[in-house]
């Protein structure tokens, strides 16, 4: 599990800019939706080419706050990354980005029915859980996935994002999350990297110029008083 250290200039910049430390510290569940990112093998599995070792350690934490939100009937999102059909939309960053071995490699590993391709099988998927393949970095950007119509369509309009890695998938899918009005939150202790510095500078970059960060048990909290409010109003 990474260390996290938010850095003091990013926490000044925030109470600053909202007056308080998380200016999403009240979650209506009914619109929440918890993103979780390429908790898939190519990332997760031991050996493979992306491996990224921490993200075997968030797995309990993502479940939990997956459990938590579906409880207060909020929505769960598996997003994964395949490469099917790639090789001409996407074909710089594959062939100017990569070695030709890695390049292949990554091709292969993550297309559809691969072995990279399955989601990681300690992830806890309830069949009430959306899944969804993404073919960029970002599951937002324009023609990557179907996922905003579903949130939309759903009426979610906050989303917590979990998964791997940091500061790439996850860190662009929120940005561009926010980019679309959605309210976002990076969930610090279910997100990880391959280390501490990538992942702190993730976190401190986003929180208070693009959104919140809050802790597993941050979030529950949160979630807590917007059923609270609900109830009371």
């Amino acid at each position: 599990m990474h260390k996290i250290a938010i850095s003091a200039a990013a926490v000044d910049r925030m109470t600053k800019r909202t007056g308080k430390l998380h200016p999403f510290d009240v979650m209506d569940p009914r619109k929440t939706a918890l993103i979780v990112i390429d908790m898939q093998n190519y990332f997760c599995k031991a050996g493979q080419q992306g491996e990224v070792p921490k993200s075997r350690d968030i797995v309990p934490n993502i479940n939990r706050l997956a459990a938590d939100l579906r409880r207060r009937g909020g929505l769960v999102v598996w997003v994964r990354n395949g490469t099917r059909d790639t090789r001409d939309s996407w074909s710089n960053y594959h062939e100017f980005l990569h070695t030709p071995e890695r390049r292949e490699s990554r091709y292969a590993a993550m297309d559809v029915d691969a072995d990279g391709y399955e989601y990681w099988h300690l992830n806890d998927i309830r069949p009430e859980d959306a899944q969804i393949t993404k073919t960029r970095y970002s599951a937002f950007i324009q023609g990557s996935s179907t996922i905003e119509r579903l949130l939309r369509d759903r009426g979610i309009d906050t989303l917590l994002i979990a998964g791997t890695a940091t500061n790439v998938c996850c860190e662009s899918s929120a940005r561009d999350a926010m980019m679309l009005n959605f309210k976002v939150i990076m969930v610090s202790d279910a997100l990880a990297t391959h280390n501490d510095e990538e992942h702190n500078a993730s976190l401190s970059i986003f929180y208070g110029l693009f959104g919140d960060v809050q802790t597993v048990d941050e979030a529950v909290a949160s979630l807590e008083r917007g059923d609270t409010s609900r109830a009371a109003a």
